[in-house]
């Protein structure tokens, strides 16, 4: 269930973000403002819902999620296939947020 979380708390951060960035950088609507902070919102909520005992676990954990989704939608709504490298990242990058998840704690 985890990172079903994870992976909403994601889109709601892109989604978020991204209406700031088009607001700003392609000068669409300040409309566009408000379920950005309605997103950003719900972004906060659902990391709030992660079981885990740190807060700072949660959110080093949701980074891997964060950078291969951010990556995903680089290729998908924008139409810049991402390099190799970016790949190889985001995989390093996952397995870390595995790793934090799944770690035994003493």
């Amino acid at each position: 269930m985890t990172y079903l979380i994870y992976i909403a708390a994601a889109l709601a951060e892109i989604a978020g973000c991204f209406s700031f960035w088009a607001w700003w950088r392609l000068e669409k609507s300040p409309l566009w403002l408000a379920p950005g902070l309605a997103s950003l919102a719900l972004f906060g909520f659902l990391l709030a819902l992660v079981d885990t005992s740190a807060a700072g676990r949660a959110y080093a954990a949701y980074g891997g999620i964060y950078i291969a989704l951010s990556i995903l939608g680089l290729w998908i709504v924008e139409g810049a296939r991402p390099e190799r490298w970016a790949l190889a990242g985001a995989a390093l990058r996952l397995a870390g947020s595995g790793r934090i998840l799944c770690a035994t704690r003493g």
